[in-house]
């Protein structure tokens, strides 16, 4: 793969989970809880943008020559979280559940614009970044997968979770 291609791919997938979010609209529905799990859609947009944030400061690092390790003992990842205000998901310390009900927590009380917002941003710069970086070193530090990872696989996996959620709500006329 060739990082057009790929930007190819990872705005076509962008765009098909921007329509479903479209369909369902800005509305108080964003935030009730079922979506998937107990999650709400802006909780599922929180835990996006934790993991595409996550790999924009990552790509950043690369693209400036830092080194990035993963947190290996506890203290360290209290570090990394004060320091990135999200969980270091590449650390081994990590299972999924912990950081991902960290992140909901945090944002909870956040509006729901302001998620959006974050969300959107967090998902422009990693365009940002891989538009500017040699082809080279996104294949060297095999970013191509791992921003795959962070992004449009949890972009369908979440599509899934909605589209349920909203044919059962349609199939038993909850007003969406």
């Amino acid at each position: 793969m060739n990082k057009v291609v790929f930007l190819q791919r990872l705005q076509r997938e962008r765009d098909k989970f921007e329509l479903l979010l479209n369909q369902v609209g800005f509305s108080r529905h964003m935030t009730t809880k079922g979506v998937s799990g107990s999650w709400s859609i802006k909780d599922i947009l929180a835990h996006i943008f934790s993991y595409e944030q996550y790999i924009a400061d990552r790509i950043e690092e690369i693209r400036n020559g830092r080194e990035y390790t993963p947190s290996k003992t506890h203290n360290a990842l209290d570090a990394f979280l004060l320091e990135h205000g999200y969980p270091d998901f590449g650390s081994p310390l990590l299972d999924d559940d912990g950081p991902n009900a960290w992140v909901v927590e945090k944002y909870r009380n956040v509006s729901l614009e302001d998620v959006v917002a974050q969300e959107t941003n967090a998902f422009s710069a990693i365009i940002s970044a891989l538009k500017n970086m040699p082809e080279n070193l996104i294949t060297q530090h095999n970013l191509f997968e791992r921003v795959a990872n962070k992004t449009y696989h949890h972009y369908r996996e979440h599509i899934a979770d909605i589209k349920r959620w909203l044919r059962f709500n349609t199939i038993h006329k909850t007003s969406i």
